[in-house]
């Protein structure tokens, strides 16, 4: 008898402490970060230029990323499709946003093409506040996986009816196109009506739409407060925020450091008012904040432009870290969809620098000469990259001659030669728009139809956009001058870091290699416990 009860108190004893180990399991509030596009390249960029830049904005500070790493736990992800090597943002968002596999471009379904629920979705049925946030579309790939459920990415406008179905308490990004009805194309009393909706001018005023429905009004039935611009979104003080601040994508990285938008808030300021949005909610809250336009950068091979990305993404990281610091009920979790570009900085032949020798007694005593055999990248380069003004694509539009749609030699080395911190010559520039005979041409592809292409030599099959591939030619141009190098116009199969910062009973579960998916489910895990749980399946 005594024996029996002494079985007893240890199996009482034991399930309280799992339902004990289980609540330190859990979390009141999740924000996930993804950065677009972000390696350990991209993060090695924004690290070298922090710390070595001569004229760095940083001044000898940590970045937010390095603070991440400091104070919290590091791991690494791999992100492969169901039925590829390499992986698109909307099948990986989807396979962080469900903890399960998906098939490649494919919104918010699992390996066998059914609609799973995310974890936003979870969250949200378990009485907590929901909120996405990115810099580029709100029906764009990472924020649609989240809220979300359709065949392919490129389903914009029934994605847009999908994201208010679901309905995030809060919604900030670019995107207005897909959620204003088609007529306000031609001129006429709906137009006007949208116009005077939206009251912000600087706001291209489009619809993707091939119907009559204004998302726009449905969101307002919906109680939503609705916001086009920096000043509206400031004014706002409900619970449910839809925030639309721009045609498509939101401001670029170069417009971010040199010249911020008036009328658009940044992504810091979005994010920030996302989480003091949700944080009113007592049961707790899960945001997904995208730095999207990385991404954008390195397909275009823009170093300079990636670096301005990266640093928007790490004042983003900086202001979630000052509001989460010291808090017991928050996990902030930082990873990417997959890397892009196959980025690296690298030496050359190119004008092999002439080293002043070294006083120390391996060179003065000894009578050898400090004198590297190779170009290894000054550190002066990384001033030249901040100072790049414009993007790519921004110097291929304004080369255009007025009153025609030719991009001129002269125009565009005058805009590399006045907006970038490296100079062109009219060769270089003839170079850059030169094409030849599309060999992958299929009619009616939405990217490959057109009969020539921009002359990429190397790697050219890896280069997939057209004429917005013009700018790795540029890139190429370039390249000897910026010590960079370039793998490919597309994505790569790099594993992602992982940063988690928060109570350290959970972030150190994530000093791990993961999938994705697997990532995805701890994510769930923490947030939601056992409810949360996904089947994880390669």
């Amino acid at each position: 008898m005594k024996h029996r009860l002494l079985c007893s108190l240890v199996v009482v004893q034991g399930l309280l402490f799992s339902i004990s180990l289980l609540a330190q399991q859990q979390i009141k509030n999740l924000i996930l970060v993804v950065g677009d596009g972000v390696g350990p390249q991209q993060i090695g960029l924004l690290e070298t230029y922090a710390q070595r830049a001569p004229n760095s904005i940083y001044q000898g500070k940590p970045t937010a990323f390095a603070k991440l790493a400091e104070a919290g736990y590091v791991g690494l992800s791999t992100h492969w499709a169901m039925d590829a090597m390499v992986v698109d943002s909307a099948c990986s968002a989807t396979q962080l946003a469900l903890g399960t596999m998906a098939p490649s471009e494919s919104i918010g379904v699992n390996a066998k093409g059914d609609t799973a629920l995310s974890i936003l979705e979870k969250a949200k049925k378990a009485g907590k506040a929901t909120g996405l946030v990115s810099d580029t579309r709100l029906t764009h790939a990472t924020p649609a996986a989240f809220a979300a459920h359709q065949p392919h990415r490129s389903f914009e406008n029934a994605i847009a009816v999908d994201l208010l179905k679901a309905g995030p308490d809060v919604m900030l990004s670019g995107g207005l196109r897909h959620f204003i009805p088609k007529s306000v194309n031609e001129e006429g009393k709906n137009r006007q009506a949208v116009a005077d909706l939206i009251k912000e001018p600087q706001i291209r005023l489009k619809s993707k739409r091939k119907d009559e429905r204004n998302l726009l009004l449905e969101a307002k039935v919906q109680g939503y407060q609705l916001a086009f611009n920096k000043h509206q979104l400031q004014q706002t003080s409900g619970d449910k925020i839809l925030g639309l601040f721009a045609y498509s994508g939101m401001q670029e990285g170069t417009g971010y450091s040199h010249d911020p938008s008036k009328h658009e808030p940044s992504l810091p300021e979005m994010a920030m008012k996302a989480i003091h949005t949700l944080e009113k909610r007592e049961q707790g809250f899960f945001l997904m904040v995208e730095a999207g336009q990385v991404d954008w950068a390195a397909h275009g091979n823009d170093a300079g432009l990636m670096l301005h990305e990266m640093i928007k993404m790490d004042h983003t990281l900086e202001a979630i870290l000052k509001w989460a610091k010291g808090r017991d009920d928050t996990l902030v979790v930082v990873t990417a969809d997959h890397e892009t570009g196959g980025f690296g900085f690298s030496y050359s032949r190119y004008q092999i620098p002439k080293k002043p020798n070294l006083a120390g007694e391996h060179f003065q005593k000894r009578g050898y000469e400090y004198a590297p055999n190779f170009n290894f990248g000054p550190y002066a380069t990384l001033d030249k990259l901040y100072s790049q003004r414009k993007p790519f694509w921004g110097f291929l539009e304004d080369a255009v001659e007025p009153g025609t749609d030719r991009l001129t030699p002269e125009a565009l080395r005058k805009q590399v030669n006045q907006y970038s911190g490296f100079t062109i010559s009219l060769a270089e520039a003839q170079q850059v728009l030169e094409h030849q005979p599309n060999s992958s041409r299929i009619k009616g592809h939405k990217y490959l139809s057109a009969e020539t292409l921009p002359k990429i030599q190397d790697f050219k099959h890896f280069y997939v956009y057209g004429e917005d591939d013009r700018s790795a030619l540029l890139a190429r141009v370039l390249a000897k001058q910026q010590n960079v190098v370039w793998a490919t116009g597309t994505h790569t199969h790099t594993p992602v870091p992982v940063y988690a910062f928060g109570p350290e009973a959970l972030t150190k579960q994530y000093s791990k290699q993961f999938h994705h998916a697997r990532l995805g489910q701890l994510l769930q895990s923490h947030l939601l416990g056992a409810i949360g749980r996904t089947a994880f399946g390669h």
